[in-house]
């Protein structure tokens, strides 16, 4: 598999200039959880890596979590953003205030794309995982290793030959220092 697990390289950084990043994670219950704290620290975490990778565009799947951390880091640091949606009603059944969070990220989308007609489930979900692979030079992923729609998006992306970086490690360090400090 081409999953890259390494540190931050600075010739990956020159490869991706004026080139495109899709993000696919885990949402909150398996990052930090749900919350104002978690939300700041993944984002901060997100913008670091967004910042020493310099892509010219961004796709998020919009889901909580990992998606939705890329793309607030991608309106911090100016960088266009396509919302990659599922499903028309995808934050249906979230809290009010993550359903108004998500429509204010909609809203600073440079584009929004319905992915698929169908309502939601496992099939809209891996829809919208393959149309952003498909228009991706690199999936920068956010996963444990554990069976999830992450890694039915990371093995698409590895069938299809993209670049990923998987930045479980540098989370897990991330996490651990600032504990720490």
């Amino acid at each position: 598999m081409s999953v890259v697990q390494v540190e931050f390289r600075r010739d990956v950084s020159d490869q991706l200039r004026g080139r495109t990043i899709a993000g696919t994670g885990h949402r909150p219950q398996k990052l930090l959880g749900f919350g104002a704290r978690a939300d700041s620290t993944l984002c901060r975490f997100t913008r670091a890596w967004l910042k020493a990778l310099r892509p010219d565009r961004v796709i998020s799947g919009m889901a909580l979590g990992w998606d939705q951390a890329l793309a607030t880091a991608a309106v911090e640091l100016a960088i266009p953003f396509v919302a990659a949606v599922p499903c028309e009603g995808q934050e249906a059944r979230w809290p009010e205030s993550s359903q108004r969070e998500y429509q204010a990220l909609l809203g600073r989308a440079a584009e929004v794309v319905i992915v698929s007609s169908e309502s939601f489930s496992a099939r809209s979900m891996q829809a919208r995982n393959e149309w952003m692979v498909d228009r991706c030079d690199l999936l920068l992923a956010l996963y444990d290793g554990s069976p999830s729609g992450t890694g039915n998006c990371i093995r698409y992306a590895d069938g299809c030959g993209r670049d990923i970086l998987n930045l479980w490690t540098s989370w897990q360090v991330f996490v651990r220092a600032l504990s720490a400090g």
